[in-house]
């Protein structure tokens, strides 16, 4: 059996200068070489994070406009159902404006000396007046307003007006004249009362200024 031979020294003497010549690993190495691995992690985390808040903030205002949206619609809904209860009977009332608007002349159309002579007649009239107030009391009840604006001052809002009267011994845009009344339900206009306006033509005399001479 061989004998395991001893290296030498001049052997001993190369592998220590083999030894020597390798870089020394340190401290200052190793954290280099953790913080190249860690940079790029810390920015693919970081990446992500910016992703994520992206689609958070997208998600929130989306829910935010949903629930804007969502109240909208319930305002809405509610606005629709007080129409409903306030406005829902508006068009019939409309339709019955003309028989109110029939009794009333049927009541004008027969004159007082006619209602004395004949009883007969008398007790016809009574009975369509009576009618012509409960239709009204029934408008009323139903938020109904009757315009009757004689005297008062013309708004574009609720009257129309047919003709001027001059002369009448009234302010300009005074109403003068009542052709058929008005109705509003509440705050709506049904029907804008048509009326004559009086047009006093001394207020246009006063109005124009008085020429100045110039000539001196």
């Amino acid at each position: 059996m061989a004998k395991k031979r001893k290296p030498s020294e001049s052997e001993e003497n190369s592998i220590s200068e083999e030894e020597c010549d390798q870089p020394d690993i340190n401290s200052a190495n190793l954290d280099t070489m953790e913080e190249e691995l860690i940079e790029p992690e810390d920015q693919s985390l970081g990446a992500r994070i910016s992703e994520l808040e992206g689609e958070l903030a997208d998600f929130k205002d989306r829910s935010l406009r949903a629930l804007a949206d969502a109240e909208n619609t319930r305002r809405r809904s509610e606005r629709e159902v007080i129409d409903a209860k306030k406005y829902g009977s508006s068009n019939l009332v409309k339709d019955l404006l003309n028989v109110s608007d029939n009794l009333h002349r049927a009541l004008e159309a027969v004159g007082e000396d006619v209602k004395e002579l004949d009883e007969t007649v008398k007790n016809l009239v009574v009975g369509v007046q009576m009618v012509e107030k409960e239709m009204l009391d029934v408008f009323e009840k139903h938020g109904v307003t009757k315009l009757q604006p004689i005297g008062e001052k013309f708004n574009h809002d609720f009257h129309q007006a047919m003709y001027e009267v001059e002369d009448s011994g009234q302010p300009t845009g005074t109403i003068v004249e009542l052709l058929q009344p008005g109705y509003v339900m509440h705050d709506r206009l049904l029907r804008p009362a048509m009326v004559a306006v009086a047009k006093d033509t001394s207020e246009e005399l006063s109005d124009k200024p008085d020429r100045v001479d110039t000539s001196a």
